[in-house]
């Protein structure tokens, strides 16, 4: 009896030592935001409003938040995001403007396997709802055309964190595309006072890659000067839509320029764990 309480009470010591070992071993998830702007040039076809194609410029606000998911912080990412955009497209006689304004907000998770030297593939599904207007001024009759949207999207992403000298750096390639959903569009030639005096019928649409083609391209480079962080890149957005003989076709090609930065957020009471904490980041 006293060999087996014995046993008892070492095995016990032992469970104990393992959980405090564990409860030392805190993680820390970093926030990582970034703020960028967009500038560069626009080709849009809008049937709706005109039958020509319209070429122009133009420019976005983008907010970007990532972070290590809490349940899984080493395999699965946060991704929080919203762009804001601006175009300003001309016709070719170039005497009359098609502007297009839009909002984009979207959030979804990514799992990511590490791989090589540096390297991290992510893969994984978002959610997005887009909502905006094309304004057309010399389409009298009906001058504008409203984009509304909500999607589900297959996502993915090639990550490499390496050095150029001492300067860390982060190559990132990024890509989305809805593989369904809804989306709003009128009939041909419908007015908009025809939907507003209770014309309804067939206004939401189900989308899929065949009437809602939307490719989301994104290339960033990270410059790691300590706390701040220069963010470059490059984005090509395409998008292809079809519905009710209405066609939307819009490229964009823009330079992308911001700073980022990775903060934590901190209890008011820190543990005495923090010195030894694991620091996961959602992309460095």
């Amino acid at each position: 009896m006293r060999a087996l309480s014995k046993a008892i009470g070492t095995a016990i010591i032992m469970v104990a030592a393992s959980v405090s070992a564990m409860a030392q071993t805190a993680v820390e998830r970093p926030v990582l935001s970034a703020y960028t702007i967009e500038a560069g040039s626009a080709h849009i076809a809008e049937t709706y409003l005109s039958p020509l194609k319209y070429k122009g410029w133009s420019t976005a606000l983008n907010y970007e938040r990532m972070q290590a998911m809490r349940f899984s912080p080493e395999r699965w990412v946060m991704r929080l995001r919203g762009r804001l955009n601006l175009s300003r497209t001309q016709n070719p006689a170039r005497n009359a403007s098609m502007w297009d304004l839009g909002l984009d907000l979207g959030w979804g998770m990514m799992h990511r396997w590490r791989f090589g030297q540096g390297w991290t593939v992510m893969a994984g599904g978002s959610t997005d709802i887009d909502g905006g207007v094309l304004y057309n001024a010399r389409n009298g009759n009906n001058p504008a055309a409203a984009k509304i949207s909500w999607t589900v999207n297959a996502s993915a992403a090639l990550v490499y964190n390496g050095h150029m000298g001492r300067l860390p750096f982060c190559a990132r390639y990024q890509a989305e595309m809805p593989l369904t959903g809804i989306f709003f569009s009128p009939e041909y030639g419908e007015l908009y006072y025809e939907i507003y005096l209770g014309n309804h019928k067939g206004l939401v649409r189900g989308a899929w890659p065949g009437n809602f083609f939307r490719l989301d391209n994104l290339a960033t480079v990270d410059l790691r000067f300590g706390r701040t962080i220069l963010r470059l890149g490059y984005r090509c957005g395409i998008f292809s839509g079809k519905a009710s003989h209405i066609v939307t076709r819009k490229i964009s090609h823009s330079a992308v320029v911001g700073i980022a930065s990775e903060w934590l957020s901190l209890s008011a009471k820190p543990s005495q764990n923090m010195r030894e904490a694991k620091i996961i980041s959602a992309l460095y």
